[in-house]
């Protein structure tokens, strides 16, 4: 009887100045899809800013043309867009408007590299809110992080 031994991918590394941006959402596709113009705009506004400072801001995961949204809207997704980033890399999570946070908690609670929470300040759109249900799962977990809004 033959054994074949799984074969392993290389670790995954970041470019220099190379920053991965993930951006968990809701599970209703309106609620993601309403929402998404909103995000759209932040994370043009953080990519913007990181540019001006010599840093690449690359998006682990794709818009969905189908869905008409470029969130994280479930676990499994989550999880599997973990499995692209770079364990060392840094990593944003941008947050302009509600999200569920066990979308990518799995992913963050191992993360090694450092780790930027983003919020906007909306009075029509609870970024914020989100944020926070977000750092208080970190906190518990333990993951360090730092946060701006």
């Amino acid at each position: 009887m033959n054994y074949q031994i799984p074969q392993t991918a290389p670790p995954l590394k970041a470019d220099p100045n190379e920053i991965f941006l993930v951006a968990s959402g809701d599970l209703r596709l309106s609620a993601n899809q309403t929402c998404w113009p909103a995000q759209a705009d932040m994370e043009r506004q953080i990519v913007a800013a990181f540019n001006a400072e010599g840093f690449t801001v690359k998006r682990a995961h794709l818009y969905d043309e189908a869905l008409k949204h470029g969130f994280i809207w479930n676990q499994r997704m989550g999880m599997d867009v973990f499995k692209s980033i770079p364990p060392e890399a840094p990593l944003i999570v941008a947050i302009a408007v509600w999200q569920y946070s066990y979308h990518v908690l799995a992913g963050l609670r191992d993360h090694r590299g450092p780790l930027l929470t983003i919020a906007n300040w909306s009075g029509q759109w609870p970024g914020l809110v989100g944020l926070l249900n977000l750092n208080g799962s970190l906190t518990k977990m333990g993951v360090r992080y730092s946060t701006i809004w």
